[in-house]
């Protein structure tokens, strides 16, 4: 399955049998070894067995296996969660302690369809060290801190290892939970009323090292526990929140001179009300001002009837509001001059702007985990699974299938840096860090061929060349086995 799921073909998990028609089976799995064994029943006896072992406790179990055997390093441990859409019913799982495919907040955009939410825990590199598939209307408050406090009870870290996540897992209970100890930081979540008050304040910047941003570093006690916060302003981001600012703002112009004209056409009893009842119109405009304002005096029939008023017919005075607005263009230039703030927080106090900044932007590598595996190589809302179950041991296995995917391509990398070697890129230009997936795709070409010389049949490699021996030799001896290089 996961030799599949790396294949970068398209092909559905469960017609993986057709998958290894045409490839060396045993060389790659051993004597006797079959494409016609690897079918669905096969699968499905898979899936099953990984479900009864526990497909968190599997991943675990492995992850810890790969620790002691590489030198991985984890200064940082990145989590996050996505969604998966399948297709299907699923009227509810059969085991007791099986995830729900449900109805939830789809981060694919498919409201329409039920889904299943996955917790995933990378290390700077993008290695996943922890996994674990929730019911699809799962909290990522919960998800995410669930997966911190497994990993940290599961896995032998150094304590100086930071714990890295978005704005999710940044509450009250969860910072007490982390505590002093767990080194972690976050993104303060901007709905917070001491996250609106320090963006909206006229605070002194100063430059980063990376010098698209600027920060200013204060204190908090959120959640009782001492921390630092740290301003950002990133200018790449001002320039999109501009343009998404002007839109805002030409959207609001129309909607403001829609309800200024049902202002206009509303009476009141005197100028007083009619004065108050503007002000507080406008209040809700924080960027627009009165360009004009006045009440007029009207006299009218205290009855709806035509015409003119007859004599000694009772009349009554109302007030009108006549009034233009303009945008107010210094509260404009400051509302624009705040885009492109966040703030991010740490309880370490000692650490720098610029390394939580660093630190922080290593989120990018689980979100290139999700695109891994949301990759069409899976077409996981293809697969049809009828069972949950058999969807949790599924999503172990991409979560695997990524696991080896990030260890080789690490691999390669670490290894090109020592020796020096490097391979040509898509431009044929050399390079020391490939991505595994070109990799993957020099090797597409490689074949084993059967040779008959004199009378005797001979398995041979073809189409090996110099980048492509290279790259065995880069990855070691076992690797050296499958392709006829180990003398």
């Amino acid at each position: 399955m996961i030799l599949n799921g790396l294949g970068y073909v398209g092909q559905r998990l469960y017609l993986f049998p057709e998958f290894y028609e045409k490839l060396p089976v045993e060389r790659l799995l051993g004597e006797g070894v079959t494409a016609a064994d690897l079918n669905d029943d096969a699968l499905g006896r898979t899936l099953d067995a990984i479900y009864a072992y526990g497909p968190t406790e599997l991943f675990n179990d492995i992850a810890l296996k790969v620790m002691s055997q590489l030198d991985l390093g984890v200064q940082r441990l990145h989590a996050d969660t996505t969604s998966f859409s399948v297709q299907g019913d699923y009227e509810g799982p059969s085991g007791r302690n099986a995830i729900e495919i449900t109805l939830g907040h789809s981060k694919d955009g498919r409201m329409d369809l039920k889904q299943f939410v996955l917790g995933l825990v990378t290390n700077q590199d993008g290695i996943p060290l922890f996994a674990k598939a929730h019911s699809g209307n799962a909290s990522d408050k919960n998800t995410i801190m669930e997966s911190f406090l497994k990993i940290k009870s599961g896995l032998h870290l150094d304590d100086a290892a930071y714990y890295i996540a978005d704005s999710a897992v940044y509450s009250e209970k969860n910072i007490r939970q982390l505590g002093t100890e767990t080194l972690w930081i976050t993104r303060v979540p901007a709905t917070l009323n001491e996250c609106k008050q320090l963006i909206d304040s006229d605070i002194g910047m100063v430059e980063c090292q990376d010098q698209r941003y600027k920060c200013f570093s204060t204190t908090s006690n959120y959640g009782d526990i001492t921390q630092k916060w740290v301003v950002y302003q990133s200018e790449p981001m001002q320039a999109r929140m501009e343009k998404t600012f002007e839109k805002r703002l030409e959207k609001e112009d129309r909607q403001a001179e829609k309800d200024l004209a049902k202002l206009r056409r509303r009476e009141f009893a005197c100028e007083a009300d009619a004065i108050k009842e503007a002000e507080l119109w406008i209040s809700k405009l924080p960027l627009y001002r009165f360009k004009d304002l006045s009440v007029k005096s009207v006299v009218k029939k205290v009855e709806k009837k035509r015409g003119r008023p007859k004599n000694g017919e009772k009349l009554i005075e109302v007030h009108l509001i006549e009034a233009e607005i303009e945008l107010d263009y210094d509260k404009v230039l400051k509302e624009k001059s705040k885009l492109g703030r966040f703030i991010l927080a740490s309880n370490d106090l000692n650490i720098d702007p610029d390394t939580i900044l660093s630190y922080y932007k290593g989120q990018q590598e689980v979100e290139r985990g999700f695109r891994f595996l949301k990759d069409k190589s899976f077409r996981v809302a293809e697969v049809y699974l009828k069972k949950e179950e058999r969807i949790e041991a599924l999503a172990m296995i991409m979560v695997l299938t990524l696991m080896i995917y990030s260890i080789a391509e690490w691999l390669i990398r670490k290894r090109m840096r020592e020796t020096g070697e490097t391979v040509p890129n898509q431009l044929k230009k050399p390079t020391q860090k490939p991505t595994f997936k070109w990799i993957a795709f020099l090797f597409m070409g490689v074949a084993e061929v059967t040779v008959w010389i004199n009378g005797e049949t001979h398995l041979k490699i073809a189409n090996l060349n110099d980048n492509l021996v290279r790259i065995i030799r880069l990855l070691g001896k076992d690797c050296e086995k499958y392709y006829g290089l180990e003398g």
